[in-house]
């Protein structure tokens, strides 16, 4: 191997600070240019001295040193990434360059260098390889044989470096029958029939044909499941059997059930559970026996999930006493959910129960959600929204910004490395309390990333809710484009607030967004989209790199809502259907259920993505409402895309939560809004 020289190090750590010292002070676009150019550079193999040179003391050394190793890491010598490790220790370009740099040493099997270079910290895709040295380094101990076990009983399918170490395992009598059924067992629960059929490999004969046989009826369930030992094994496999096969074919599912229980007997959990599949998959297509299924469901198999099913089934139906009756089905924690709560209200209203509906309205209106909104239009009452500002000083804005992880990334995302940047984000937010995450929110969003408020804020530091950090209105839903966005939507007839909660949904505001199916940009418009769309305007078409630009973007996508609007009529809740599905499913469940209520229409959209688009778009237009305005449009009228006079406009107000709203239900008003 050849010593590869780096050309730029050493001085980063001593000049980061300054970067950012004044917390606004950030590099402007030209002074990004030499940093982009020289990673270009190195990632091409050419960066040369001088241009090394010129950029030492940047942040962005690390990086750029990183994109030089990489590009060489099959000719690199030891030493010279040992050099890079030590001398960025602790920072994520170097356990990148160390994850990649094992796995090369992995490959070769040089399990030496492998030992030298491995960590406890290590990541877990790495844990094979380490046994694999560990073994040809040295007598495996008990910790070592441990930590093999563990892997061996995962029942996951492991890399290929494990192979080695399950087979000293057998060669040394370790791997008896009862821990082969232990893998046998926990891989039929991850449903990884391949890892079953290895695991039975080393079974004695009738041992091991009966495993191959539980594999066999996992993938295909057939009815030699009849001729299997009567033991709680045999049930479980036919249960998740039977499961998978209700994924795809329900009906199957029960008809072998019919067959399989008189003479298997499943127990009450292995039996409910293909009784939750058969009718989860039933109902989630509204198919002909959903409710029927449903209700042979036993009590104990239910779940939040199938809870909600019912309760949609049921209002596909207009069957309003069996909505009522799964929702009160629920536990508490999922009843009192606004969501939950406002159907209950409006079953119950249209039930005549005015009393009950008005005190489950109440509860629902004292949430910023779409439902609460919702609740507070059907109680003619304003909108509760209680904003919190962050209100961040310039001395906890430098000295948040001077932090070193910070300021790499910030600087990798001003020039587009926009995955190291989210690495570098998530290692600085590491050692930062509460209030410093939100002050690099609030950075964030002046260099104009603002999809980190989406990421970062309504969880704390560990995990765990944080519900006020969602009433960071300001930083949660920024508004860059506001004259555009305010131009094109009058351009083409729709409400601003609309067009802004798209992109919101759609993208976080990240101009750069780009979808595993290829929709680009802030309104994630499909190249074939936005290519249709500037020929219907007459624009020129600059390819689909040009989704890339904010104000295109815009123009085609706030022309493409147009079009989806026209073509349902004006009714909004379809036209953010088909801007999410497309029009094939929209238009194939408003012929099944196109007579509901637009707000029963969407809680019973078949797709799950969908079903929350609708409402999450229709919920951030009332926050935009009030970023733009002050006032909004109420949500009852927005959906149906009625133009409603400024003086008719819901109003924000903040209430306690243990205050208690007046109103009186949309139904006893003379302007129905339904």
């Amino acid at each position: 191997m050849r010593t590869l020289p780096l050309l730029a190090f050493g001085l980063w750590l001593a000049a980061a600070p300054s970067v950012a010292a004044a917390g606004t002070n950030a590099p402007s676009d030209a002074d990004l240019a030499l940093p982009r150019q020289a990673l270009q550079l190195a990632e091409q193999g050419q960066l040369d001295s001088a241009t090394a040179n010129r950029i030492a003391g940047d942040p962005l050394v690390p990086w750029i040193d990183y994109a030089t190793l990489h590009r060489n890491l099959e000719s690199v010598d030891a030493a010279t990434v040992r050099a890079f490790l030590d001398r960025n220790a602790g920072q994520v370009a170097a356990a990148l360059l160390r994850d990649e740099w094992l796995t090369v040493l992995a490959r070769r099997r040089d399990w030496k260098t492998f030992r030298a270079f491995r960590s406890d910290d290590e990541s877990a895709k790495l844990a094979c390889a380490d046994l694999a040295a560990r073994l040809d380094t040295g007598e495996p101990d008990a910790r070592w044989q441990d930590q093999a076990l563990a892997l061996w009983r995962s029942g996951k399918a492991q890399p290929a470096d494990c192979d080695g170490v399950f087979a000293w395992l057998t060669a040394h009598g370790k791997l008896t029958p009862e821990l082969r059924w232990q893998r046998i067992d926990a891989a039929a629960e991850n449903v990884d029939t391949g890892v079953m059929r290895a695991a039975a490999s080393g079974l004695a004969g009738d041992q091991q044909a009966l495993a191959q046989a539980y594999a066999r009826f996992i993938d295909s369930p057939n009815d030699s499941a009849s001729g299997w030992p009567r033991s709680d094994r045999s049930r479980r496999m036919i249960a998740i059997g039977l499961a998978k096969l209700a994924r795809r074919d329900p009906g199957g599912a029960q008809a072998r059930l019919d067959r399989l229980q008189p003479t298997m007997r499943l127990n009450d959990a292995d039996r409910g559970r293909v009784l939750y599949n058969i009718a989860l998959w039933t109902v989630a297509s509204y198919a002909p026996g959903s409710a029927q299924r449903l209700a042979a469901v036993p009590a104990s198999a239910f779940d939040a999930k199938l809870h909600e099913w019912q309760v949609r089934e049921a209002l596909a139906r207009g069957d309003d006493a069996t909505a009522l009756k799964a929702i009160a089905a629920m536990d508490p924690d999922q009843r009192n959910d606004p969501r939950w709560q406002y159907f209950a209200a409006r079953l119950r209203e249209r039930a005549g129960d005015g009393k009950a509906a008005i005190a489950l309205y109440q509860q629902a209106a004292r949430t910023a959600t779409f439902h609460g909104f919702l609740a507070a239009d059907r109680l003619h009452q304003p909108y509760n929204l209680c904003p919190l500002e962050a209100n961040v000083g310039p001395n906890e804005r430098a000295k948040v910004a001077a932090t070193p992880a910070l300021v790499r990334a910030f600087e990798l995302y001003r020039i587009g490395r926009n995955g190291w940047a989210a690495k570098e984000w998530k290692a600085a937010l590491a050692g930062f309390d509460d209030r410093q995450r939100i002050v690099a929110v609030a950075l964030a969003g002046d260099i104009g990333w603002y999809d980190r408020a989406t990421f970062t804020l309504g969880t704390d530091g560990s995990g765990k809710p944080a519900p006020d950090e969602l009433r960071l209105y300001t930083l949660r839903f920024p508004l860059d484009q506001a004259n555009t966005v305010r131009e094109q939507a009058r351009a083409n007839g729709l409400d601003p607030a609309w067009v802004a909660a798209e992109i919101r949904a759609e993208s976080a505001w990240n101009p750069q967004a780009r979808s595993s199916a290829d929709a680009r940009g802030l309104m994630q418009l499909l190249p074939s989209v936005g290519q249709h769309m500037a020929r219907t305007l007459g624009l020129p078409w600059r390819g689909a790199e040009s989704l890339f630009d904010p104000r295109t973007s815009i123009v085609l996508g706030s022309a493409f809502l147009r079009q989806m609007s026209d073509r349902y009529d004006g009714r909004t809740y379809l036209a953010i259907g088909a801007y999410n599905a497309g029009g094939g499913p929209v238009s194939r469940w408003l012929a099944q259920r196109g007579s509901l209520d637009p707000d029963f229409w969407i809680e019973t959209a078949t797709y799950k993505e969908t079903r929350d688009y609708i409402m999450r778009v229709l919920a951030f237009s009332v926050i935009y409402d009030w970023r733009l305005d002050g006032k909004a449009t109420p949500l009852s009228d927005r959906m149906l895309g009625r133009i409603v006079a400024d003086a008719k406009k819901q109003r924000f107000v903040c209430t306690a939560p243990n205050a208690t709203p007046t109103g009186t239900p949309a139904s006893a008003a003379a302007d129905d809004t339904q």
